[in-house]
């Protein structure tokens, strides 16, 4: 329900700031506010991308727990989505999810309402005995083999 009242609260509250800051400033400059907020937008998701790309790789390699950047990655890819959607709400609420400590505030507040049930690494478990586990079985000594008393031929190893 929550989702409903969101995609219908959020065009009515773009086209009421569309109406106020157009009857302000003229409908040019409002399209040129639009247009100019969506490429400085572009600019700073690409910036801040790279950033947590580095990030999410610097935690894999250092086998660092990989939550908090991937979800800033996520938020980052969000705040993209808003800035390139026309009007100035959603590109108020994109440009404060390009801030580091809002993403932080964010991904706090979500942690705290989010349980995670189980987690894997997608390792496979290996084949063969486990610590302190015994395998009982019979073994025969083989002798070694016989060296040969000639030298090796170009056409076979020994």
């Amino acid at each position: 329900m929550w989702l409903f009242v969101l995609f219908l609260a959020v065009p009515l509250i773009e086209i009421a700031l569309f109406v106020q800051v157009g009857g302000l400033i003229g409908l040019w400059p409002t399209l040129l506010i639009v247009v100019l907020t969506a490429l400085l937008g572009t600019a700073l998701m690409r910036n801040q991308g790279a950033q947590a790309m580095a990030q999410i790789r610097d935690s894999f390699n250092t086998l660092r727990d990989p939550a908090e950047p991937l979800a800033h990655g996520a938020m980052i890819l969000f705040a993209g989505a808003l800035l390139l959607t026309p009007g100035f709400f959603t590109d108020t609420v994109g440009f404060a999810l390009l801030l580091p400590p809002v993403r932080r505030a964010v991904f706090r507040w979500a942690g705290k309402r989010v349980t995670v049930q189980s987690f894997s690494t997608g390792a496979r478990p290996q084949p063969g005995p486990h610590p302190g586990e015994v395998i009982d079985g019979e073994f025969t000594e083989v002798p070694p083999e016989k060296r040969p008393t000639h030298r090796p031929s170009g056409w076979t190893r020994h």
